[in-house]
């Protein structure tokens, strides 16, 4: 018998395709609405890129409490059809910590992760988070568009509207080298089109964490 080596990689067979969820949790402020989407992919070990199905997208009532809301993610994240494989990524930029305190109590706290939006740079992780700027998490919704690796599945009215604010959004350079966005934050579905780049951005990196930073978020 010959003998066998352990880097050989026909000894090793690729586990079966996973179907992994990551929802993502626009939290608004008392002028703006809550909203959120959840994105559906099936991950293989070896194999091409998974492409994501958008097949929840919703906003939640303006001036929704956030308790309520807290406890409408409690629901969302019971449903059967996400199999109990999914991560929850929220926008704390304006909220901070307060509101997810209440997801991590109320949720497997190992699955929320809140994620600060900053104007430049690159992605960090905290003290409290993640940091990432505003153009990794614009333009890797735009890759996956341009690239149709992103489907909307359900009819979903919104859809055809999120994805033109996706596609227009225009980034520049100001002169303190921080990226602005024209539109960012100023369209109809500026809500939604941040959710799903929430949940767009961590399920590309499948929880691989950027490099730490001493700063806190």
């Amino acid at each position: 018998m010959r003998d066998l080596d352990p880097r050989d990689p026909a000894l090793f067979v690729p586990g079966p395709p996973v179907r992994r969820y990551f929802i993502g949790l626009d939290l608004g402020q008392s002028r703006d609405y809550t909203a959120v989407s959840v994105l559906g992919g099936t991950f293989a070990e070896r194999g091409p890129k998974p492409i994501y199905q958008v097949g929840h997208l919703e906003r939640f009532p303006l001036g929704t409490p956030y308790p309520d809301i807290v406890r409408g993610m409690v629901d969302l994240t019971k449903r059967r059809e996400l199999g109990g494989d999914w991560q929850l990524v929220v926008d704390a930029t304006g909220v901070g910590r307060p509101v997810v305190d209440l997801l991590r109590e109320a949720l497997d706290r190992r699955r929320v992760h809140p994620l600060t939006i900053v104007g430049g740079g690159e992605a960090t992780a905290g003290a409290f988070g993640l940091r990432v700027p505003k153009r990794d998490l614009v333009l890797t919704l735009k890759v996956l568009l341009e690239t149709k690796r992103l489907e909307f599945i359900g009819g979903w009215p919104e859809a055809r509207t999120l994805i033109q604010e996706a596609l227009t959004f225009q980034v520049k350079i100001t002169d303190a080298a921080h990226d602005t966005y024209g539109a960012w934050r100023e369209g109809t579905h500026d809500d939604l089109v941040l959710s799903v780049a929430l949940a767009a951005w961590y399920a590309e990196r499948r929880g691989v964490r950027p490099r730490a930073t001493s700063r806190s978020a």
